[in-house]
């Protein structure tokens, strides 16, 4: 009996079907065999070939369902872990191809390219988080992301350095984002691709777990763990292109179905791949069902969208000539603006509690505002102008600095346009930058030391947080994906240092509503003053509804300056939380002895003020609660400075 009924066909054919990895691909049958379904509307014939039947085209043919373009059939003899791939014949002249199942689980590893007959059976043991997932996902939650490429890792130093399978680094992984007080980590792209040097962003199984690490029962395995210890679980999901390897979609059916057949439409310039022809109805119904099946079926709590600018404009990476303008005469990719539309739409309708997340490096307006004010409909975007004038400024030697203030500023105008991710993410790690701590400038304590101020100032910055892999704890050498990361720095006091150093501001982010809960609310930031740039000092605000408030000032250069005074809201003791100069971390220990009582000396148009002493690129953070009853402060600037 067929696995797809009319209904089905029809939502797929009208680019609204959110569940075709039930009804297409390769389904073992209850009673024995399997139930085969592909889409390739233009073949002349397709058949199954595989380890069953000696790879024979001629021995399981399937047949047409009616005008759907599927072609679908049961095979008696094949089972649970059989190896095949779909033989198709196509109307165009002498053309016949050997493809793997664009929705098959699991595919062989790589060079090997047929498909393997896999069911998604597991017994999952995170009720308890998904039940309360929301919590930790929401808006207002403290979001600090772990982002890893699980091939370099950690390997198997005594086995070739292979990668460790899912299951080897299910525990491992867990433990150390635990002690670095992470909440969740982010997989680089774990769908199955051919090149491992793409780092799974050319993907070729949009329903498949790459069988490097093991079978996807063992993916969930991973992410069940993380799940367990109170860790969430963010995917990299690529809709923006296809690789053109020749058993993965392009050219599917001898006619370009997944993709524009005019390069100026269907081929990407940057990656050498296909561009998703997002204007046809089956290919949104394929791009829609593989969002949901991460989310569904493997309990991701959110989906990292990859490329989501190159999705939006025709004339991305083009020049004059390259690309068509809408049929509005505009640059703006308008099927791909409603497929994104569509995917938000319809993940926050069936999964509330996940999030969607974009990666879009430019300005277009609303892209984590509702669809139904006329935005893209993401729930966050990453901040990729904070990243960039971020780095731009620490890798300045900070005598420079403060005749550049304003590129460590200028986010302020922007902050809260936006619900921003603040990423350090793997691009910035990669293709001869260097690591973050190996752009830093000025000996090794000064590089340590600008990196902890780095990772103060991001920690404390209205946003949720992302860091790559080995950023953490300092790692030296740029990241490559062949080898793992440097674990044994951790053994030098510096690097233990940063990891401690890390491991403390998650925890502040994670139980300090100031520091998270208005994350991306205005009137949870407050500049003290943005305009110091000949001291190259940054102190501001970060308020919680409850009252409590942090305190936060950064000294950005090598000086030490002693009774710095800061305006603050209101009297009492504001006790030092965090001093990224703090021995513990590698610093030389200049501090407030823990706390500074606020005088009656009115500053920063404010009637109180605190008198600090600043460590040389050092960052504090103080915090406070309002008095129960307290009034609240006025605005800020209305008393006149002093003199």
């Amino acid at each position: 009996m067929s696995r797809l009924s009319d209904d089905d066909i029809h939502w797929f054919n009208e680019g609204t079907h959110s569940e075709l990895w039930l009804r297409l691909g390769a389904h073992p049958a209850a009673g024995g065999g399997v139930d085969f379904a592909v889409w390739a509307p233009q073949a002349r014939s397709v058949s199954v070939i595989g380890s069953f039947n000696d790879w024979d085209p001629a021995a399981d043919p399937l047949v047409p369902r009616a005008t759907s373009g599927i072609w679908e059939g049961h095979v008696e003899r094949a089972g649970l872990h059989a190896l095949y791939k779909y033989h198709i014949v196509s109307h165009r002249a002498g053309y016949r191809v050997d493809k793997a199942d664009p929705f098959g689980f699991r595919h062989q590893v790589a060079p090997l390219t047929a498909s393997v007959v896999t069911d998604l059976d597991y017994a999952w043991d995170d009720a308890a988080w998904m039940r309360d997932r929301a919590t930790y996902n929401g808006a207002t939650a403290p979001i600090s992301i772990y982002e890893v490429h699980l091939g370099s890792w950690r390997r198997v130093l005594d086995e070739g350095r292979r990668s460790l399978s899912y299951r080897e680094l299910a525990e491992p992984l867990a433990a150390h984002v635990r002690q670095c007080g992470f909440t969740h980590v982010e997989l680089l792209p774990v769908m199955e691709h051919p090149f491992f040097g793409s780092w799974g962003y050319q993907v070729t199984g949009h329903f498949a777990a790459t069988s490097r690490f093991g079978a996807p029962q063992d993916l969930m395995y991973l992410i069940d763990v993380l799940h367990q210890n109170g860790i969430g679980v963010i995917l990299d999901w690529v809709p923006s292109h296809f690789p053109t390897d020749a058993h993965g979609l392009s050219f599917f059916d001898g006619t370009h179905l997944f993709e524009h057949a005019d390069p100026r439409l269907g081929f990407h310039p940057d990656w050498n791949s296909c561009i998703f022809d997002y204007g046809r109805p089956e290919v949104r119904s394929f791009l829609l069902s593989s969002a949901l099946f991460w989310l569904r079926a493997y309990h991701a709590d959110a989906l990292r969208v990859d490329g989501v600018a190159s999705m939006l404009y025709r004339d991305y990476s083009r020049k004059a000539g390259e690309w068509i303008p809408n049929r509005y005469g505009g640059r703006e990719n308008l099927e791909a603006i409603e497929l994104l539309r569509q995917v938000n739409t319809e993940v926050y309708r069936t999964v509330p509690d996940a999030q969607m997340i974009a990666e879009e490096s430019t300005s277009w307006p609303m892209v984590s505002r509702p669809t139904y004010v006329g935005g893209l409909g993401f729930g966050m975007k990453w901040d990729m102008g904070w990243m960039h004038d971020t780095l731009n400024y620490f890798m300045r030697d900070p005598i420079h600095r403060a005749w550049h203030h304003n590129q460590i500023t200028f986010r302020g105008l922007y902050a809260f346009s936006e619900n921003f991710v603040l990423p350090l993410s793997h691009d910035e790690v990669v293709h001869g930058k260097g690591s973050l701590l190996g752009r830093m400038p000025g000996d090794e304590w000064r590089r340590f030391a600008n990196l902890r101020l780095l990772f103060a100032y991001m920690f404390t910055q209205p946003g949720k947080k992302l860091l790559f892999m080995g950023g953490e704890f300092g790692q030296w050498r740029e990241w490559n994906h062949d080898d793992q990361l440097d674990w044994h720095l951790l053994e030098k006091p510096l690097h233990a240092g940063m990891q401690q150093w890390i491991a403390d501001l998650n925890a502040l982010y994670r139980r300090s509503a100031a520091a998270h809960e208005r994350d991306f609310e205005r009137d949870g930031f407050e500049w003290i003053d943005a305009d110091d740039s000949r001291n190259s000092v940054l102190s501001y605000l970060r308020i919680a509804t409850n009252g409590e408030h942090l305190l936060v000032v950064l000294n950005l250069t090598p000086v030490l300056r002693e009774s710095y005074r800061i305006g603050v809201p209101f009297a009492g003791a504001w006790t030092e939380a965090l001093n990224s100069d703090g021995e513990t971390y590698g610093g030389s220990g200049v501090g407030n002895l823990g706390e500074v009582v606020a005088e009656a000396e009115p500053w920063h148009g404010r009637t109180q003020s605190l008198r600090l002493t600043l460590p040389p690129l050092g960052g504090l953070i103080l915090e406070a609660k309002r008095p129960s009853g307290a009034p609240l402060p006025p605005p800020a600037g209305i008393l006149p400075e002093p003199a």
